[in-house]
């Protein structure tokens, strides 16, 4: 009797072809198709980008938080402040967009989806009845998406630069709260892709907390050194209200051209 030949698997249906070296330019492009799908289905176009710590906490937690010996409780993150100006600006920035008669015009939320500022961002939106958007990253230590994010535009990304496209393709502004390396690294790739006009496109960048950016980067002594022009300076605006930092924004994207608003 003739023997059957064995089956074998189709390389799109092997795990261990698909997660391993060889496949790697397949994953890249994964992650970077699938989150198109996932908006256009949606309806998102135009997005709001909320940088800032993981480490900020609610005011009632960083209350009731106790401090470890020497540990002092900082204004950023461990009195609540800046996380409930983000959940404020957040809130606000939503109900304007709701408001919005065309829904190819309105503007969704957009955080990395972890805890902290992310978290006040997406949460903002919920409270604001709105759709948002967490883009969580994979991390040694488990970064855990915050439950304020619409459950269909959750995403969870293993490529840094991949989720640093979708956080700017659709953005049409970006808030930056007090954060640390990430936040640097995300601010500082915007503000050298406006500065060299390879984003092409109009958007406010907001700096949320005088104290803590003017304290951290000297702006002015970048140009003094001569390592940034004056007119750079113009890429952003620090402000340290929510009432400010709103006006600003709005008024920024009510101003915009129509078809800036379409990536």
């Amino acid at each position: 009797m003739r023997k059957k030949a064995p089956v074998t698997m189709k390389a799109y249906d092997d795990p261990e072809f698909l997660h391993g070296q060889s496949a790697r330019s397949i994953r890249v492009l994964s992650e970077f198709i699938q989150p198109e799908e996932r908006f256009r289905k949606n309806g998102i176009h135009n997005t709001i980008v909320f940088f800032g710590s993981a480490r900020a906490m609610p005011k009632k937690q960083a209350k009731s938080r106790v401090l470890n010996p020497g540990e002092k409780r900082n204004k950023c993150m461990l009195t609540g402040e800046t996380y409930e100006a983000c959940v404020e600006l957040a809130r606000r920035i939503t109900e304007w967009s709701n408001k919005i008669k065309d829904p190819w015009h309105r503007f969704y939320l957009c955080s990395g989806g972890g805890p902290g500022i992310m978290e006040a961002a997406n949460k903002g939106a919920r409270l604001a009845k709105g759709k948002s958007i967490g883009l969580n990253i994979s991390l040694p230590f488990e970064q855990v998406a915050n439950p304020y994010i619409t459950p269909e535009l959750n995403l969870e990304f293993h490529y840094f630069f991949i989720r640093k496209f979708w956080f700017l393709y659709y953005a049409k502004a970006l808030v930056a709260f007090p954060g640390g390396f990430g936040t640097f690294d995300e601010v500082f790739e915007v503000l050298t892709l406006l500065q060299t006009k390879k984003l092409k496109k109009r958007m406010p960048v907001v700096l949320f907390g005088k104290e803590f950016w003017n304290g951290v980067f000297n702006f002015n002594a970048l140009v003094e050194y001569g390592v940034i022009a004056q007119e750079d300076l113009a890429l952003f605006k620090i402000f340290d209200d929510v009432d400010s930092a709103y006006d600003y924004i709005i008024s920024e994207l009510k101003h915009m051209p129509p078809n800036s608003l379409y990536s």
